[in-house]
């Protein structure tokens, strides 16, 4: 019986994937679970798995870009692995009757294995042309089809990798497809900073993890949403999709790219616990072990481009979400406080929306109401 091999679901809004390595080739025999392939999205690597025992057909080469629900090839489930074969083939003995005979060389090296595409047998003529000319010194080294080979002195070039290609699609796919505006306005850190100064210790005792300023924006955006519920809400189609959870998507840059992992039911964690969270997930991402169900289910957004040092800038919605909140670096600036010029910490955080379901007014709200919530860190104590 022969076994589909589809593309699995990989999280919302992802319609394809791109193979990025295959580990087992057509022919191969397979055990059930078995890594067949890699797959890669703009937001995960996700491995492929052999749904049964079997001889495996592919119908898909490295780089292909595939569907989701795709059948890629399928696994023979009749066929029986080979007794006792080794895991790559050897070379077969010489028959005897098709030996040369002529003296054998004086201690032959091993041959090299041949490259990928040619033959690994030597055959007679070859074999006893080569006794005749004696041994050869080693060939030059030939260079990799796959290396990028400057243009001139002053720049180089490389082939884009398949995420880097669906990054970009998706930022045009954003940018073309959404009414994107974004707002501004600027808080101060002073209260935040206090609190975390004072309390710091004491956190990392309780929890075991350390207080960032990231839990405290993330507790302002959910009382931000519950006030402004209009920001919280996605487009379907001609329908609009009003998320009465609160689930918040946290940018973590990675090697690979940046990803978005979602820390679930905020509105239910204390800060201890969204710390956590955003700490494990930034590890799995990092180290690449990040799973498809921790990138789904996100309404909204946080993304912090003040760690590399950026003063403001335009965050890109993160679809089908119609908001997205950017951090920024904290700058002590010259403020006026009750008619007086003061120094203060600030930090300008930016609003970026589809302005097709969220209006002006609401995104304005929005903000000034997470300024407050962190301005004075109280009313997200009293829910306010």
């Amino acid at each position: 019986m022969k076994v589909e091999i589809k593309i699995p679901a990989m999280g919302e809004s992802v319609a394809e994937a791109i193979v990025s390595n295959i580990i087992k080739p057509s022919g191969s025999f397979v055990k059930l679970d078995e890594e067949i392939l890699e797959l890669e999205t703009d937001k995960v690597n996700q491995v492929l798995y052999a749904p049964q025992s079997g001889e495996l057909t592919l119908t898909v080469k490295k780089d292909d870009t595939v569907k989701i629900g795709q059948v890629i090839g399928f696994v023979d489930t009749d066929a029986k692995a080979p007794a006792g074969a080794p895991a790559a083939p050897s070379a077969p003995p010489p028959a005897p009757e098709q030996a040369p005979k002529v003296p054998a060389p004086p201690q032959p090296s091993a041959p090299s294995p041949a490259p990928p595409g040619e033959s690994a047998r030597v055959m007679m003529p070859e074999f006893a042309a080569s006794i005749k000319e004696g041994p050869k010194a080693p060939p030059a080294a030939k260079p990799q089809a796959a290396a990028p080979k400057p243009s001139d002195e002053k720049s180089s070039r490389k082939k884009m990798s398949g995420l880097r290609k669906v990054i970009a699609a998706r930022l045009v796919e954003a940018k073309n497809t959404t009414a994107m505006l974004t707002t501004f306005n600027e808080v101060d850190m002073s209260a935040v900073m206090e609190i975390r100064a004072k309390e710091k210790d004491n956190f990392l005792k309780k929890h075991g993890v350390k207080l960032g300023f990231m839990s405290f924006f993330v507790k302002g955006v959910v009382a931000s949403l519950k006030a402004n519920p209009q920001v919280n809400a996605a487009i379907d189609g001609d329908e609009i999709i009003t998320y009465h959870t609160y689930d918040i998507g946290v940018a973590v840059s990675t090697e690979r790219g940046l990803m978005v992992p979602v820390v679930k039911n905020c509105d239910k964690l204390n800060f201890g616990g969204i710390e956590k969270e955003i700490e494990a997930y930034s590890k799995k991402a990092r180290e690449g072990t990040i799973a498809v169900d921790d990138l789904r289910g996100g309404s909204f957004t946080i993304t912090n481009g003040g760690v590399f040092g950026s003063l403001l800038s335009t965050p890109i919605l993160n679809p089908p979400q119609s908001a997205i909140l950017g951090m920024h670096s904290i700058v002590k600036r010259a403020v006026v406080v009750n008619d007086e010029i003061v120094i203060r910490p600030m930090m300008y955080i930016a609003l970026s929306y589809d302005h097709r379901i969220v209006d002006g007014k609401e995104a304005v709200l929005f903000l000034v109401h997470l300024k407050q919530s962190l301005e004075d860190p109280s009313r997200l104590l009293l829910d306010l």
